[in-house]
């Protein structure tokens, strides 16, 4: 991998960054923010039903700050970043690989283009057999250079070129998964794509002009709370909770998001709820398969919505399709 590439901001405050009112109609969809990842519980298919359940204020600009404490694939961030107006916007996640793809696109996506487009080249050119060869090289690097360069991310570094290989695995590998071992080693297997889009540049285009009116960092969810007031709009989309003890994906990280973190999530979720903040939360149901009202007990003073919504990655086919969704929220 490359050295690293330092960001504008190098210590851990936030800085402001301002919104500019956009007209979405009149903007070309192409030229429109939306996600440049494919992830595991991405939010693209239930953003019809989250734009119903949107704070009033939103849409009368009376929210001066957009949090969201889990960005994954950050669906809901690029709409409302391409629909709404805000003064700032705190992006968090503690999956480093992630932050510095956001950060990589921010600050250098000319980079972050062009490292891209030689990796697409070189695996479109040949045969499928030497894609295997070259995807688990790839990723064998990839993971090898893990734990140096991810301690520089940590510490607000930017390192391009490994985006572009976060991305570059992302639409090669199986479902476009990000699972990494209890090590902290990217898994996941080569997929067997005939002509995946490798390089979506005027994706990342539009993604870079969103994200220069976002601070995005490493950091754990509660981490909100130094950001939040009464004029603050949060949106909560943390690891689901496993629908069955066979269906445990929740390996973003090397770290697990187990009912402990549930409930101190649910524990910042009501200190925010004192402040007057908006906040929206989505997760996994439990009720589908079983009479599991671990969500309905712990949020029963707010407000709890099913929603239907499809699951397209498990390794059970049978467990993909129209499921129930939760939507909790304190307005």
């Amino acid at each position: 991998m490359s050295g690293i590439a330092p960001t504008p901001t190098t210590t851990n405050t936030f800085t402001t960054n301002t919104f500019t009112t956009r007209k979405v109609a009149n903007k070309k969809s192409e030229s429109l923010a939306s996600p440049i990842l494919k992830w595991a519980g991405g939010k693209t298919q239930l953003l019809p039903v989250i734009q119903k359940y949107l704070p009033i204020k939103l849409h009368t600009n009376n929210i001066r700050n957009y949090v969201e404490p889990f960005i994954g694939g950050g669906a809901v961030f690029f709409y409302l970043a391409n629909t709404f107006k805000f003064q700032n916007a705190y992006l968090f996640d503690v999956n480093p690989e992630l932050v510095n793809v956001y950060n990589s696109v921010k600050y250098g996506v000319s980079e972050v283009i062009s490292d891209l487009r030689s990796l697409e080249a070189r695996y479109l050119s040949i045969v499928p057999e030497k894609r295997v060869e070259l995807f688990y090289q790839v990723r064998d690097s990839y993971n090898q250079d893990s734990h140096k360069e991810l301690d520089e991310i940590r510490h607000q570094g930017i390192i391009p070129k490994r985006a572009a290989v976060t991305i570059f695995l992302n639409k090669t590998c199986f479902n476009g998964l990000f699972r990494v071992n209890k090590s902290g080693y990217f898994n996941v297997p080569h997929g067997l794509y005939k002509n995946p889009v490798i390089l979506n540049q005027p994706r990342l285009l539009a993604a870079a002009e969103a994200l220069t009116k976002a601070s995005v960092r490493v950091a754990d969810f509660s981490e909100c709370l130094e950001v939040a007031d009464d004029e603050t709009f949060i949106y909560y989309d943390p690891p689901y909770r496993p629908l069955s003890k066979t269906s445990s994906f929740t390996s973003y990280t090397s770290l697990t998001f187990d009912d402990d973190e549930q409930r101190r999530l649910f524990e910042v979720f009501k200190k925010m709820d004192g402040k007057g903040v908006f906040q929206l939360l989505s997760n996994s149901d439990p009720t589908n398969y079983e009479k599991d009202t671990f969500f309905d007990d712990l949020y029963q003073e707010f407000s709890i919505i099913r929603v239907s919504a499809k699951r397209m990655i498990n390794s059970n086919g049978s467990m993909r399709g129209d499921l129930s969704e939760l939507l909790i929220k304190n307005y």
